[in-house]
């Protein structure tokens, strides 16, 4: 497809976002590159975030409990359980242990709300209120996410997260409310002594964990690559198959212009865009739809990707001897 250099607003290139801040090519960006927020430092902060949150929430578990014999083991169990699987997903990073942080460690932030609800007392119960928001806010962090799925990467090549077509992303939300929710309330329902709905509860809770999590993993899997021969653009829910350019084919890799042709490829997602330009068309097969259930092919001299980060995918590729504009 045809690329086109943007239009110019208050002498800067306008990007793809009408609403962002006009961009000069001619001007350094200025960019942070502190070690405070490299992908490994934001891991290991939310590795201590977990240790401080299970400990947290087993007390403030304790203190709702207190009283009510049943009730503490079954929800002690089920912290137990949680935190065992968080602590795995972050031992060994993997795109299936950011699929499993994703969806488990967000729950602390009900449980803990929960507790402060049943009689927990203030300090443990806002305390772990407090930390289960702290880790949520890191967990879902592009930072977080590239250390998380770069454990698995072969060789020399460096992934870098794409953001969630926006179009998933209030289904997703609700779809995990609806599946916290009837977790949560067969914990409660265990721990009041109703087994048998409470076992229900907890039986659907499982299986509708394991379509979502199938779900969420896809979105785990979206990647923008960087190997020495080139760019790859793996990404399950919009490609059928994983892109690969070679890099003597890219011509260049930039921001994208407000009114770019380029065929877009994010989702959509919303933020800034990179534009890839290549010498040759490469072509495009694209997943299957409702409205096209064998998918499409296409063959494209320029494309969009939304990595979560843009300007740390532009330096990896500037490091990779990527063309970069």
């Amino acid at each position: 497809m045809a690329t086109t250099e943007g239009s110019k607003r208050d002498g800067g290139l306008q990007i793809r976002w009408p609403d962002a801040l006009p961009f000069d090519k001619s001007v350094a960006v200025p960019m942070n590159l502190a070690s405070n927020v490299s992908p490994r430092n934001f891991l290991w902060a939310l590795r201590v975030l977990t240790v401080v949150l299970a400990a947290a929430m087993a007390l403030a578990i304790d203190g709702a409990a207190d009283g009510r014999t049943a009730a503490a083991p079954v929800a002690t169990v089920a912290w137990g359980i949680t935190v065992a699987a968080i602590v795995v997903a972050l031992v060994a990073p993997s795109p299936l242990g950011l699929t499993v942080v994703r969806l488990l460690v967000p729950v602390a932030v009900p449980a803990a709300a929960l507790t402060l609800a049943l009689g927990a007392g203030a300090g443990w119960g806002l305390g772990a209120l407090t930390v289960a928001l702290l880790a949520t806010l890191v967990a879902f962090s592009a930072e977080t996410a590239e250390a998380l799925v770069q454990g698995s990467a072969y060789g020399d090549e460096q992934r870098l997260p794409l953001r969630a077509p926006a179009v998933l992303q209030l289904p997703m939300l609700l779809s995990w409310a609806v599946w916290c929710t009837v977790a949560l309330s067969g914990v409660l329902l265990l721990g009041a002594g109703h087994w048998v709905f409470g076992a229900a509860a907890a039986a659907f809770a499982a299986g509708l964990v394991w379509l979502l999590g199938r779900r969420f993993h896809r979105l785990s899997r979206r990647w923008l690559v960087v190997v020495p021969a080139g760019v790859v653009l793996h990404d399950p829910v919009v490609l059928a198959e994983t892109l690969m350019m070679q890099r003597r084919n890219v011509a260049v890799v930039r921001l994208a212009a407000a009114d770019t042709e380029a065929a877009d490829l994010t989702g959509p997602a919303a933020g800034h865009a990179l534009e890839v330009v290549v010498h040759d068309m490469e072509l495009v097969v694209l997943a299957p739809t409702l409205t096209e259930p064998k998918g499409r092919a296409l063959h494209v001299q320029s494309l969009l990707v939304a990595p979560s980060r843009p300007g740390r995918a532009l330096l990896a590729l500037a490091a990779a001897k990527v063309p970069v504009g």
